[in-house]
Order: C-alpha cells, then structure tokens, then sequence
C-alpha cells in the first residue's frame, strides 16, 4: 500500500512540477500563453500587490490557510516516517517452554529460510524478507524458478518443507507467507 501511495504522490507532483515548470519557460521564452494562464508575458510577475493582499481583511483567510499548511505538514511528516520505517524484522521471540522464552536474530532466519527454499528442485534463487511483530512474525518470499518448473509443486514444497521448518524451529503456531514466483529468463528451445 505504502508503494502505491508513493508512487502515486511522486508521480502528481512530478506531473505538477513538469506542467507549471513547462509553461513558465514556454512564457518566460515569449509563446503566447494561453486565456486561463496566470502569467501573460515575460515581465509579468507571480503576485500582483492586489493579488497578494485580496484577502487580508477576511476574517476566515489566515485560520485557513495556516490550517492548510498544518495538514500539508501533518501528511509529509506521516509520510516520511512511514518510509524511514523499519521493515524488516529484527528480532522474533521464541517461546522455550520454561516462560522465559528467547531471541531469535531475523537475519538468522531469513538466511536459513532462503537457504532451504533454494536448495528446493526446481528453485534458481530465494530470498525471504520477515516482516510483522516479534512475537507475530510474517514473511514474504521471493523464489526465481527453473524454466520447466510447475509453480503448484514449487509452492507445496516450499510450504511444506522450508516454511513448516521455519516455523517449527522458531516454535511458531503460524508463520504466514505471501509468495512471489517468477522464471528465469531463457532462450527460446527448438523443437524438430
């Protein structure tokens, strides 16, 4: 979701900049602009002083606009901490039996989940991401398959061997898993 909405973001403001930054230059460089365009040629400024001080005497203007900023504000601040954000889980906890429990590093996982996935028939390369709380871990999974590999029988080997291990060594009830699966690239082979 987080992707989405920054590509979504980046792009309208990229489009925004591109448009306004576009048709300042067109002017700046003496095209006509058109009817509803703020600029009418080369030496015409961005505010006027009527402009600018149009609406000074409302009552509503600066609770509106310091509202409108705030907001601004508010969104960009939500939005960068949304991508500084760690990830990637550093930690999961692993319940011993004797209540105390123990830490289990999220890389050392990771490599051994990738390690196994890999190891699977038919698998070129894996890669394993844990992500959600320490004590209710989730994983997504990358798997680059062979050319000739059925995806249904990566996918239950996958599932009942690398992730049931997973889960069991790490004593998890669950352990879910979003899987992506794409083929290695290769040249087309002839058939006689």
């Amino acid at each position: 979701m987080l992707r989405t909405v920054n590509r979504v973001l980046i792009g309208l403001v990229g489009l925004v900049l591109l448009v306004v930054g576009g048709s300042v230059l067109a002017v700046g460089l003496g095209l006509d602009a058109p009817s509803w365009w703020i600029h009418d040629g080369k030496k015409d400024v961005l505010l006027s002083d009527a402009e600018r001080t149009r609406w000074d005497g409302e009552g509503w203007w600066w609770p509106a606009v310091i509202a409108a900023l705030a907001l601004v504000v508010l969104l960009t601040l939500w939005w960068l901490t949304a991508v500084l954000r760690r990830r990637r889980l550093t930690e999961v906890r692993v319940n011993t039996g004797d209540g105390e429990g123990a830490l289990l590093r999220g890389r050392a996982l990771e490599g051994v989940l990738e390690g196994e996935a890999a190891e699977l028939d038919g698998v070129h390369r894996a890669h394993a991401h844990l992500t959600g709380r320490p004590d209710a871990p989730r994983t997504r999974v990358r798997l680059l398959l062979e050319p000739h590999v059925d995806p249904g029988t990566a996918l239950h080997l996958l599932t009942a061997e690398a992730l049931t291990h997973a889960r069991n060594s790490a004593g998890l009830e669950t352990l879910p898993a979003e899987v992506r699966m794409t083929g290695v690239k290769h040249k087309a082979e002839r058939v006689s």
